[in-house]
């Protein structure tokens, strides 16, 4: 909502409501009871679709009569505005009186229609707003509260903006039941020959739900219950303004004046995210807030889907950079247009049907070189098939006006960042196929009445019937449906808290982007939170890596922990100090009596004394306790300073490298080694697992050559492997979907099944031995699989993928085939026992919980949850861990690579 009390931006405002046809208004007035009543506050809505409150205005006219005044002479006596009132009688004594024109009173059209045929109990707004058009939570005592008292509280200031939401919706179905004005501006569906492209989706998931939503209005979206609510239009205002700031802000056209192999996506995401968080969502974050500090939580959510889809806007950008100048890959890449569609449907029974809608952004991909329709959801889609039909709509109607072919995506900001594609051809089989036959359908279930047989179907998923929005309703009006016993999945917000339900893959803000904490202190500052110390602490992850080459005087650090302890109590030794890129190394002996458990539960108390941004790592070592603290002056470990091309024999070994030790040596792995021949990989966002499998790819291409090595890339999000697409190496296309996942995998599994036929021709016991034997040698397949649990959620594809995985885990090593499985999410019901048995070695960069730690690296190692991230990992050989810093690419370059025969 939106409090004014200036009487310089409440006059700003009218000025700009004089412009609008029709407004939706209010009034509560103080000392109502008394022989002098006074106006206190005059709210206005002129969004009819608004159902949280977010548009509504509330003007504080509380003993400012020439505002009053102002308002009366601008609006209320204007005869081109239509004033709508539910009780207009009461709320004119105050705005003007009788001779007001064009008012329409929302309570003398019920009383036309009567009770009897609303089914309600009673006439009131809030009655009508709660069994008429499915309002849940409506508050009915605060309008006898004291409006003549200064400050207003915000369950005040909420229950006036939601009074004039509530009224709007009552008009609209008021005027479904009245048969009246069908050019009205709700263009309701009281006209039989026009659906939505919203209808449609709604048909998809449920024929009754959108027989009730035609027929009565209220909610139509399936989200489970402990998803956060009512965000998605403040989410899409924010969204459209965004692609308006940046079409016009010369400020984004400077980040991409580099070439685009030298931008880098974190830092232009960031740099994106921090102009429009100063330009946008800060002065609404603390306009909001001023008078409704409840509302800072859910505003994190709006702002965390943000952050996901302009570091997908930056990606877009990046790529379109190639193609055009830095000057003009913003307006080529963003399509600025009409956004409303409508197109006409031929039907199979030789009727025709007109479908309308409004897509969200349109883009030009330079790189598909095709137009991209997007749809934005701040929730996980509960049916794929309904979310595809809403694309296909869009995507058809878009094709019908451009004469061109339009990809769709739909991009799932909400609680992780979600990208659903779908080419062109995949929409015009779908429309062509499926969608004219339900239009039919549609038509036949919206002439049904409840006399006749044959009503609108139930859903076919019935398990949504327990998070419907209308399902008294429906029960009442179709009788219940019988609902299984399987759960629906539940997705969103956590038990424990907001922050860890925030997984999001692809926000650069590894621990920032306002948390919950910093969010909060925000709304007290008149600076934004990026000047005090907010959103601009967080870069790109190589700019995190990356540090000032100071000495670090890690005698001074050790001898500083040892005092430390003395202090609790803990006699210790200072044995030594090494330091590592990320973290400085003390090595402690503990004197005679003292227990190491008794060191080891000190970490938070370490953690505060010292001043540590994360708690030390203590393990015990042959003859000394470690305490790992982190490093002050952080190195980042290039690629170039420990990796140069070079030359390699068919049978030489194949390693590839993890990280850089304690000494400051490169440890590799040898593939052919049975404890190393397929990883399983794990770290959650921010951890560098993404630059981590660049590095171990890089190191295998620079020095085997496309004879020798063969690699097989499955990059579900598109940007982890970006630069590979089109390199020699490649064993075949670089795979984004579980379809082709699983062919990938069976392919594998038929190439493993081929080499041991060849094996058993020549009589050897695996690729080494046969190479030396054959004149046409094999070359080793690694197949790196990044974020494999986005092809986990659907059952048929997980056990086609288990299945594969532990047949090729089991005996692929001696086929030369190897597999490095990545996830940001190694959660139990991810990573399987059957994944994880078959998978020898183990990297874990930090993982969100002690949980996922425990997966990765097996048994009760929980010490990846406190790994630093950005490359800081443990790699696990037979039992041993080691602490190692992951590699850095800064600059791809495949030129040189792989030369040797």
């Amino acid at each position: 909502m939106h409090y004014l009390t200036d009487a310089a931006q409440i006059r700003a405002m009218i000025n700009q409501f004089r412009s609008y046809k029709i407004l939706w208004l209010d009034t509560e007035v103080a000392d109502c009871r008394t022989q002098n009543p006074r106006l206190s506050l005059i709210q206005v809505l002129a969004n009819p679709n608004d159902s949280s409150g977010e548009f509504a205005y509330i003007f504080d006219v509380l003993d400012k009569p020439d505002l009053a005044r102002y308002f009366i002479e601008q609006i209320m006596v204007n005869p081109h505005i239509e004033k709508v009132f539910h009780n207009a009688s009461f709320d004119l004594k105050y705005l003007g009186g009788k001779l007001i024109p064009n008012v329409t009173c929302t309570l003398k059209i019920a009383r036309k229609i009567t009770r009897y045929k609303l089914k309600t109990s009673n006439l009131k707004l809030k009655t009508l707003a709660t069994e008429l058009c499915n309002f849940t939570d409506v508050d009915t005592e605060s309008g006898a509260s004291d409006w003549g008292k200064r400050p207003l509280i915000g369950k005040q200031l909420y229950y006036a903006a939601m009074d004039v939401v509530y009224l709007a919706a009552v008009h609209r179905q008021l005027l479904y039941f009245n048969s009246v004005d069908e050019n009205s501006i709700f263009k309701m569906a009281a006209n039989k020959h026009k659906l939505t492209v919203t209808q449609v989706r709604i048909a998809f998931e449920c024929p009754r739900l959108f027989y009730l939503n035609d027929k009565f209005g209220g909610k139509t979206l399936f989200i489970p219950r402990n998803v956060t609510t009512g965000i998605g239009s403040v989410f899409h205002s924010f969204a459209d303004e965004f692609v308006r700031l940046i079409l016009r802000e010369s400020r984004f056209k400077e980040l991409f004046k580099p070439e685009a192999s030298q931008l880098d996506i974190e830092k232009v995401a960031v740099e994106m995210q921090q102009i429009f968080y100063k330009a946008k969502f800060y002065p609404y974050l603390q306009q909001v807030t001023k008078t409704d500090k409840s509302r800072a939580t859910s505003l994190l959510l709006v702002w965390q889907g943000l952050q996901n889809i302009i570091k997908r806007f930056a990606q877009i950008l990046i790529v379109n950079r190639g193609y055009c100048s830095a000057s003009s890959v913003i307006r080529k890449t963003f399509v600025s247009e009409e956004r409303k569609l409508e197109y006409c449907f031929d039907l199979p029974n030789k009727t025709q049907q007109l479908v309308k809608g409004e897509y969200d952004c349109l883009i030009y991909n330079f790189e598909r070189q095709r137009l991209c329709l997007l749809e934005f959801k701040t929730y996980q889609s509960i049916d794929p098939s309904a979310q595809l039909a809403q694309v296909s709509l869009y995507g058809y109607m878009l094709f019908q006006k451009k004469q061109v072919p339009v990809d769709s995506a739909v991009y799932c900001v909400l609680p992780e960042f979600k990208e659903y594609y779908y080419r062109w051809e995949e929409l015009e089989s779908t429309v062509n196929q499926l969608i004219p036959y339900k239009l039919q359908q549609m038509q036949e279930w919206l002439s049904w009445e409840p006399s006749e047989p044959n009503s609108p179907p139930a859903t076919t998923q019935p398990y949504l019937c327990e998070i419907c929005p209308q399902q008294q309703k429906c029960q009442s009006y179709f009788g219940e449906v019988e609902i299984p016993p399987t759960p629906l999945k539940k997705v969103g917000l956590k038990d424990k808290g907001f922050s860890d339900s925030i997984e999001m893959p692809s926000t650069p803000h590894e621990k920032g982007g306002l948390k919950d904490k910093e969010f909060a202190d925000s709304i007290e500052m008149p600076s934004t939170p990026y000047e005090k110390g907010g959103l601009n602490k967080v870069s790109s992850e190589a700019e995190n890596q990356i540090q000032p080459d100071n000495s670090v005087d890690a005698n001074a650090v050790g001898k500083e922990l040892v005092a430390t302890l003395q202090s609790f109590g803990i006699r210790v030794d200072f044995v030594g100090a090494a330091v590592a890129p990320s973290f400085i190394r003390v090595k402690l002996k503990p004197q005679l009596g003292v227990k190491f458990n008794s060191i080891q539960k000190l970490h938070a108390d370490l953690q505060i004394q010292m001043g540590l941004e994360n708690p030390p790592l203590i393990a015990p070592q042959a003859g000394y306790v470690s305490v790992d603290l982190p490093n002050p002056n952080r190195k980042t470990a290039l690629f170039d300073d420990y990796l140069k091309p070079q030359k390699s024999q068919i049978n030489d070994s194949v390693k590839i490298a993890i990280g850089i030790n304690l000494e400051g040596k490169l440890v590799e792995a040898d593939l052919s080694d049975p404890n190393t021949c397929h990883f399983l990989v794990g770290g959650t966002t921010g951890s560098g697992k993404s630059e981590f499998l660049r590095s171990q790819l890089l190191s295998l291409l620079i020095r085997y050559s496309p004879q020798q090595l063969k690699v097989a890339l499955v990059d579900p999000k598109r940007v982890t492997f970006p630069e590979f697409e089109k390199m020699p190496w490649l064993y075949s296309s670089v795979v984004k979907d579980s379809d082709n996942a699983i062919e990938l995998m069976d392919k594998l599994v038929s190439e493993m099944e081929f080499r041991y036929q060849q094996f058993e021709k020549t009589e050897s016991a695996d690729l080494d031995s046969y190479n030396q034997r054959s004149d046409k040698p094999l070359p080793r397949i690694v197949c790196i699989f990044d974020e494999y649990a986005d092809f986990m959620a659907e059952k048929e594809s997980r056990t086609a993928l288990e299945q594969s995985i532990k047949r090729l885990g089991a005996m692929a090593r001696a086929a030369g085939i190897h597999l490095i499985i990545a996830t940001q999410r190694p959660e139990a019901k991810v990573v399987t026992p059957i994944i994880r048995s078959n998978l020898p070695g183990r990297v874990a960069l930090r993982t969100a919980s002690e949980a996922d730690s425990m997966i990765v690296l097996g048994g009760k190692q929980t010490a990846a949850a406190y790994l630093l991230g950005k490359g800081d990992l443990l790699y696990q050989v037979e039992a041993k861990l080691h602490r190692l810093q992951s590699l850095y690419a800064k600059n791809i370059d495949l030129k040189g690579a792989g030369s040797g025969e």
